[in-house]
């Protein structure tokens, strides 16, 4: 079986709370032939001194001011050299046995991309392709759980800033416009720990909700559809939609 070479990029800024658990658990995977890039906005705390204590088994290290968590995301894949990429945000961790899984299923099935079971507040797991069209909550995570390989990731394009979901944005170009074939692994192969809260947690749901309609539209999805789908959610979680318009009073 082809040992895939894996390159796990993780983005960091002052994350001295989490920072050597998530390093620790990548060099102790059970899985050898792995690339692990550090991408560190210019933390102020002590997380560069962390980091430092495991510089012999870190691939590539890079602490410069970026521009925010896709600016940094982008850098990583521009340092990656693997032939599989995937993302290990600073605060979340994986099993050891989960490049494993991964490689497993590359060299076994015909995909460009791969998304891993994920422990979060429960099991996250599955890829539900027929969802995109109308609902982003078609697949289990992003960091921990998303593999692709990087000549893939390449064609598709980097994450667009512009979008404060730009995750989202990738994924749809990814299987609607670009047509990649992917699939996930079973619920009991879970792949990793993904710590509750971080970036898409802080985002206000309206603008959450804004972010989702200007993704949608850039992908040419119809403008009478995608806010059909808007005025849906607004009603699905009124509550959460009353309480985010607190932030404009």
């Amino acid at each position: 079986m082809k040992k895939y070479k894996i390159s796990v990029i993780t983005v960091t800024l002052n994350s001295e709370k989490y920072i050597e658990r998530c390093i620790k658990s990548v060099q102790e995977q059970t899985y050898q032939n792995i690339e692990h890039i550090i991408i560190d906005g210019k933390s102020t705390d002590n997380t560069i001194n962390i980091i430092e204590k495991y510089k012999k088994k870190i691939s590539k290290i890079v602490s410069e001011n970026d521009n925010g968590i896709w600016d940094a995301m982008n850098k990583g894949i521009k340092n990656s050299h693997g032939d599989i990429i995937c993302f290990l945000n600073s605060d979340d961790i994986f099993y050891p046995k989960a490049l494993e899984i991964v490689n497993f299923y590359f060299n076994n099935h015909n995909i460009d991309f791969l998304f891993g079971a994920v422990k979060k507040y429960k099991i996250m797991h599955g890829y539900k392709k027929w969802k995109i069209k109308w609902s982003f909550g078609f697949y289990s995570s992003h960091s921990v759980g998303f593999f692709i390989k990087r000549n893939q990731h390449i064609n598709v394009g980097y994450y667009n800033s512009s979008f404060l979901s730009a995750d989202l944005d990738f994924f749809y170009k990814m299987i609607v416009n670009y047509k990649l074939k992917g699939m996930a692994t079973k619920k009991n192969e879970v792949l990793g720990s993904f710590e509750k809260g971080g970036f898409s947690s802080k985002i206000n749901y309206i603008d959450h909700l804004k972010d989702l309609n200007n993704i949608r539209i850039h992908n040419n999805q119809s403008k009478f559809f995608v806010y059909l789908i808007f005025l849906f959610k607004i009603f699905k979680k009124p509550m959460k939609f009353l309480k985010s318009l607190n932030k404009y009073d």
